[in-house]
């Protein structure tokens, strides 16, 4: 209580938070205000019968769904980071970069950025071009009569772009002026969003019209199991191995330890995995192929869906690949071990060098299988739950979505908390 007391009676914080909820709600006014010679009536017809992008639109704060400038939201910055992240394994100048402190920051944001536009103009012309196979399902008549379709799809991802480019600017400045991280921030707002349709279907479903006894008790399992998936996730994310670490010029109260998350790698091994058994379904779904018959498209159905027994088998090794790829590009054991080297520390019964590296990837391993199994499990829960109930993909219990708000909000309070107590330390010294 003393220290919501102290949070909400520092004006700087409060400030701050005035700010991010400002910037928020100039990005979702954004959602608001469609594309350029998009006919929002049937776009939304189209964008129902796909769970894929029924997804990406809850991440991008419900943009896709009306299709307007900000319809991919800050998903291709997001990708474009995961994309450097990597190529610094691979690329010796960005991995010079990446080890030269802020003013390494500064060259591989450039370089993100750059590369988002592109990501950013590739998605669109992916999105105009696959759901405009068709142009009377997703253009306006005044555009039909234009004729040159083509040249209509590049104009609306040029504007889809720069609506991505607005949206980083965005980000960005809740990051510099406001609470907490500005990406994670945008994702996490088009989610909460999001939230209040997914009771309304439910009620819908269950409730109203539908009223019975049976469907009550539907209701209320349903809603309970959400709570439940809310606690196990927040204990999910709080949860950390500590390995102790001892300096050989310090008393053994000054000791400290290494930090390891149960979930280093977060929300991206199951982003990652779902993206990627999307795409076939989404490309045979977006040219009307038939899943029924015994065909290609029957094969890709059954390999990619994760409700089906081989797509979600090959959904959870996704899942563990990327969690350890992910975690051990997180938290590289050699690095670890050199800095506790060059600090004259070292892990209590394990030689300096090696042994300690070989000791820290090993128990990096054994969390991050945990976490796996972990992740797996919140991946899954929804698309068991929905099997069970019959629930469309705009209801989901747990998953993605309340690992990334959870993972956001518990950020976001220690940001705010760190700023209130940093500003009673500045007034003491003052």
């Amino acid at each position: 209580m003393n220290k919501l007391k102290r949070i909400f009676s520092n004006p700087e914080v409060i400030k701050r938070l005035a700010f991010t909820f400002l910037i928020l709600l100039v990005f979702k006014l954004g959602t608001f205000i469609p594309v350029p010679l998009i006919d929002t009536t049937s776009i939304k017809q189209v964008l129902s019968g796909n769970d894929f992008l029924t997804i990406l639109n809850t991440f991008s704060g419900g943009g896709l769904a009306s299709f307007s400038i900000l319809a991919l939201g800050i998903s291709p910055y997001i990708t474009s980071s995961i994309i450097v992240q990597m190529l610094g394994m691979a690329i010796p100048k960005l991995k010079e970069w990446q080890e030269m402190g802020e003013q390494g920051k500064v060259k591989l944001n450039r370089v993100t950025r750059y590369i988002t536009m592109v990501v950013a103009m590739i998605q669109s012309l992916a999105l105009l071009f696959s759901l405009g196979t068709r142009p009377e399902n997703i253009l306006a008549n005044s555009a039909l009569s234009f004729g040159h379709t083509w040249i209509l799809y590049i104009y609306m991802s040029i504007v889809i772009t720069a609506g991505s480019a607005f949206t980083m600017w965005l980000a960005d400045l809740i990051t510099k002026h406001g609470i907490g991280n500005g990406s994670s921030m945008i994702i996490c707002a088009g989610i909460v969003s999001s939230i209040p349709t997914m009771f309304t279907t439910l009620g819908s479903t269950y409730l109203g019209a539908n009223l019975s006894n049976v469907n009550i008790i539907k209701y209320i399992t349903v809603i309970a199991l959400y709570i439940l998936m809310i606690v196990f996730v927040v204990y999910f994310e709080a949860a950390k191995r500590r390995i102790p670490v001892q300096y050989a010029n310090r008393s053994k109260s000054e000791n400290s330890d290494i930090p390891i998350k149960l979930n280093s790698a977060g929300v991206i091994p199951v982003i990652f995995a779902s993206t990627i058994a999307s795409i076939p379904l989404t490309i045979i779904g977006m040219l009307g192929y038939s899943t029924t018959s015994n065909n290609a498209a029957f094969w890709i159905d059954q390999v990619f869906n994760s409700n089906k027994p081989i797509g979600m088998v090959l959904y959870i090794l996704m899942i563990f690949f990327f969690s350890y790829f992910y975690s051990f590009l997180t938290i590289d054991p050699e690095k670890v071990g050199d800095n506790l080297s060059k600090q004259n520390a070292f892990v209590p019964g394990y030689k300096p060098g090696e042994d300690t590296k070989r000791h820290i990837s090993q128990i990096l391993f054994r969390v991050t299988t945990i976490g796996a199994v972990g992740l797996t499990f919140l991946a899954l829960v929804p698309i068991i739950v929905s099997l069970i109930f019959g629930l469309g993909s705009t209801v989901t219990v747990g998953g993605t979505s309340l690992l990334i708000i959870v993972g956001v909000a518990i950020e976001t309070y220690n940001q705010i908390d760190a700023a209130a107590e940093n500003d009673s330390y500045q007034k003491l010294i003052s």
